[in-house]
This record gives C-alpha cells, structure tokens and sequence, in this order.
C-alpha cells in the first residue's frame, strides 16, 4: 500500500526527471499524471496510484515548493470537479483512457450541459431530446447557464431518451463535443456585468454511442454523482483559518479603523464563528470524502457556503460604504475563471447572489438535506410516475 515515505519518493522521482525550471508546464503536468500523482486516489494508469485520498496534500506541497506548475483547477472546475469523477465511476475503459488525462492536464475544458430554461431547479423535467439514430444519438434542445462554455471542448449532457417514462427514468447522460455541428453558444450577461455564462442551443448535433456515460434511460442516477460532487466542489474547497471572503472581511476591518462600529464588530464576529464552524465541517466532510463517494451531506455544505458568501459580502459592503459600491473592471468580460477572493466587494457582492441558484438552489438542497440526512418525510409528488410527455407544461 502507497504511503507518504513511498509518495515522498514518488514525487522526488518527477522532479528529478523533469526539473520544473527547465520542463515545459504541460510537459510536466503530463508527467505528474503518468506517475500517478495527479489525484493519487485514483487508479494506476489514470492518473493515480490507489492511495488513501488524504495523502495528496504530501504531493502538492511537494511540488509546490518545487515551484512546479499547476493545472489551474479554475479554469476547469467542472471537468475536474464533476466530469472526472463521473467518468472515473461510469465511463468504459475507453472512455477513462481517453478524456481523464487531458481534462487534468487542462488541455481540454469541461462544461455542464444540464440546466434548461424550463427546468432548472427541478432538473429531472429537462426537455432536450435525444433521438437513436444507427450510429449514435442526434440532439436537440436548449441549455442555460452554463459556465465556461464559450472555452469548453467537451460537456456533460443529460437529454430525455424516453418520453414516455417517467421524468427521472427517462433520462441519459453523454458526453458532447462543444465543437461538433450545431453547437451554437451565446453569452449571457449577469448583474457583474460579466459574461461568465452562457446558453447553449443544440440543433442537430451528433452524438456517438460511444459518449454515452451509464446505460440508455439511466442517466439521472450517473447526474445525481455529478451533483454531489459539483457541491462537495463548490461548498468543500480546502481554505485555511480567516480564509475566503472572511479573511478579505476581516482584513478590511484591520485596515480601516476609522470606519468601525460596535454594531458591525459584533457582526462580523459572528460570521467569523461562522465562517470558521464551516471550514472545520468541510475538514470532517472530506475525511467522509476520502473513504468513498460523496454524500448528501455535501448539500449541507453548499448550502453554508451560499448563506456565508452572500452575508460576508454584504458585510463587506455595508462596511466600506460607497467605497463597496464598485469596483474597477467592471463591464464586458469573458472570464476563464471565476475569482470570489481576488475581486473588490462590489463583484463579491453581486456574484455571491449566484451561490443559491447555481449547483442546485438552497431550497432544492434544504430539501435533500432534510429527506436524506435528517430522516424527514419527503414532500408529496405528483408527478413521480406519470410519463414525462404527460405532464403539464
């Protein structure tokens, strides 16, 4: 079994090969994954050596003390976040072999083609079709807010195969290629005045079977994977004490005695208990993480996150007072990423608002939480076995 001494000596091997100073960054970032030091948790031969998933922090302070190059997770927060382990757990061997070293790499960007603008909090009703041709599958539909999918190569994709199931068992999962025929993707502009989003028009395109994640009709159970790792992913993020917005909170307060009150001081106390509550929880969460596939406690998590940034930020307004108001590259961006801790207030404040809807909105997830970890009794459905094409729209 890999241990730290063995991963120690691991990663002293790469940098001896390939010193970071003299080796191009993809070089080694290629290199990285072909010793299995890329998520070591991971399988032998897919970037990993079946390590325990607690060891890779021994890796990634390894090298980057080395000064080697990272892979900007975020940049592609959804293929590592989501896709990888989606394909790791239902993709055929093919598949793994083909899409997981280039996505860690980030050669190849990933994008998330699930919500619809008629069924976004309640996914499962989507209404993109995709229909069985010899070859493979033809799509039609549209999807919305879809982050990065103006830089993406490839997406996941859910489109009803079956209407005449019902809503949840209907459903297949895919792999699209953003630059087949018929990919048409157009920016929408948010209260940030950023394009960051998109909504993404698929007429026609062509799909192969070979794309298909999961068996025909199976799909919502592949997504539900995707979906508790797209929230451990935006609510679990590894942060130090005081770090993220609070410690961005809380360095404004030092910085700025002038504009202190009692009244924002017992604030930001409180948000900083917080904020530190959260962290430690999210510590206990990828300790659950590390011995087996997320949870629903996950949801649990996204959803302090949501609260936390959205009432830190607002602190952080309020606190700064016209000064909050702006910030200086306002208008008229395509971001590659997204940058909460980097940004002036005035854009955490406004972006913060997304953190509810995106990834699943807080009322979704008070939902899963209360069914799913708390035992309470499930709101009554009507819908749950009525065909799809029945249902009222």
């Amino acid at each position: 079994m890999t241990d730290a001494e063995d991963l120690r000596r691991r990663t002293a091997e790469l940098l001896a090969a390939h010193p970071p100073a003299t080796t191009a960054p993809l070089d080694f970032l290629r290199a990285r994954f072909d010793a299995g030091l890329a998520w070591i948790h991971y399988p032998e031969g897919l970037g990993g050596l079946d390590a325990p998933r607690a060891l890779q922090p021994v890796v990634d302070a390894l090298l980057a003390d080395a000064g080697a190059p990272g892979n900007d997770p975020g940049r592609n927060g959804i293929g590592l976040g989501m896709a990888a382990p989606t394909i790791l757990r239902y993709g055929t061997d093919e598949q793994k072999r083909r899409f997981l070293r280039p996505l860690w790499t980030g050669e190849e960007v990933w994008c998330q083609l699930f919500s619809e603008p008629g069924a976004g909090s309640d996914l499962a009703a989507l209404a993109t079709r995709a229909r069985r041709v010899d070859d493979g599958w033809v799509v039609d539909g549209q999807k919305v807010w879809t982050s990065g999918a103006h830089q993406a190569r490839w997406a996941i994709l859910l489109a009803r195969t079956d209407p005449g199931l019902p809503k949840h068992r209907g459903i297949s999962y895919f792999v699209c290629d953003m630059t087949a025929p018929g990919v048409d993707v157009r920016p929408l502009r948010q209260i940030t005045g950023e394009a960051e989003f998109n909504e993404v028009f698929l007429t026609g395109v062509a799909i192969p079977d070979t794309h298909r994640l999961g068996e025909v009709g199976e799909g919502w159970q592949v997504a539900r994977t995707t979906l508790m790792n797209e929230r451990v992913a935006i609510g679990g993020a590894r942060i130090p004490r005081e770090g993220g917005m609070i410690g961005l909170a809380a360095a404004d307060w030092r910085a700025r005695p002038a504009l202190r009150t009692h009244d924002l001081h017992q604030r930001l106390l409180t948000l900083w208990v917080d904020a530190e509550v959260a962290r430690l929880t999210g510590e206990r969460l990828r300790q659950q993480l590390a011995k087996g596939q997320p949870g629903p406690e996950g949801s649990g998590m996204k959803l302090a996150f949501a609260r936390l940034a959205q009432q830190i930020s607002g602190w952080s307004v309020e606190f700064l007072a016209e000064d909050g108001l702006t910030y200086d590259d306002w208008m008229l961006r395509r971001p590659e990423s997204v940058d909460f801790t980097g940004r002036q207030a005035g854009y955490r404040y406004l972006r913060a608002k997304g953190n509810s809807i995106e990834g699943g909105t807080s009322e979704v997830l008070l939902n899963i939480v209360a069914e799913r970890v708390l035992g309470l009794p499930p709101e009554p459905r009507t819908d749950k076995d009525v065909a799809w094409k029945d249902l009222p729209r």
